[in-house]
């Protein structure tokens, strides 16, 4: 008898502890490739990568959200429920680092996150011809791309670049080296070599520079000075011829007044 009343007891506290669970709490677990939680795919350039999302633990039909960093997928009917999948079809260098996100369209703090790490060779770029004037200041700029990150050397003639104090300078950050010149010598001329070495390749890029002779100087002020005598040259002879044409010109009047007298 007294068991008989101990079990409705139990089934009445476990009924109390049910009803006082928070409602509306999503137990669902969503997986991308599987992954609980968010991760890092490497891959490389050319490469096609699917991920697959999917709903754990569900007790009834889930709509899924896809994102490409903030800006939601556009996903077709029948990929949204339960499970869903995206395709990113050839994989580009500047797609390194982009977030794909699968989301709970209930509830959206429900998430994994899926990071690309894209890894390729150096690629190198920038401005390979450059021509200035002696005593003139140039700057060579070698871009880069690369993961991992590249480290950057100058070089000369495919031998060591001697930095001379005060005249030369080098400032490198993830996307570029630079060298900086000031004061340009003829003997600054010929070809430097812009020189990124990574753990998968090394890459070299050349940049020739050409320095042509100063332009001579042109004396502005002498000239100035010039201009002004000629032009108060001029003023003056100008101002001499009127007078004398002024003076023949009463002369004759005179004479023409005599005559009619």
């Amino acid at each position: 008898m007294v068991w008989k009343i101990i079990r409705p007891l139990q089934a009445c506290k476990l009924l109390l502890v049910v009803l006082s669970l928070p409602q509306g709490r999503t137990s669902s677990v969503l997986t991308v490739n599987g992954k609980t939680e968010d991760y890092i795919l490497d891959t490389s350039p050319g490469v096609q990568a699917s991920l697959e999302c999917a709903v754990q633990n569900h007790s009834r039909d889930e709509e899924l959200l896809w994102y490409r960093e903030n800006k939601a997928i556009d996903l077709k009917s029948g990929n949204k429920i339960n499970t869903s999948s995206v395709c990113v079809s050839s994989i580009k260098e500047d797609e390194d680092g982009v977030r794909f996100t699968c989301k709970l369209q209930r509830d959206q703090t429900v998430s994994v996150s899926v990071v690309l790490n894209v890894t390729f060779p150096p690629l190198l770029s920038g401005n390979s011809f450059h021509t200035v004037e002696e005593d003139s200041d140039v700057r060579l700029v070698c871009n880069v791309k690369s993961n991992p990150q590249a480290q950057m050397t100058w070089h000369k003639n495919n031998n060591t670049l001697f930095l001379e104090k005060g005249r030369h300078q080098i400032q490198q950050t993830r996307e570029s080296l630079q060298l900086s010149i000031t004061k340009v010598k003829k003997s600054d001329n010929g070809t430097y070599n812009c020189i990124a070495s990574s753990s998968l390749k090394t890459e070299t890029m050349d940049f020739l520079l050409v320095v042509t002779d100063k332009s001579p100087v042109v004396p502005i002020e002498p000239i100035i000075a010039a201009s002004v005598v000629v032009v108060l040259t001029l003023a003056f002879g100008v101002l001499a011829r009127r007078k004398r044409i002024m003076k023949l010109c009463v002369k004759e009047n005179a004479r023409s007044t005599e005559t009619a007298l």
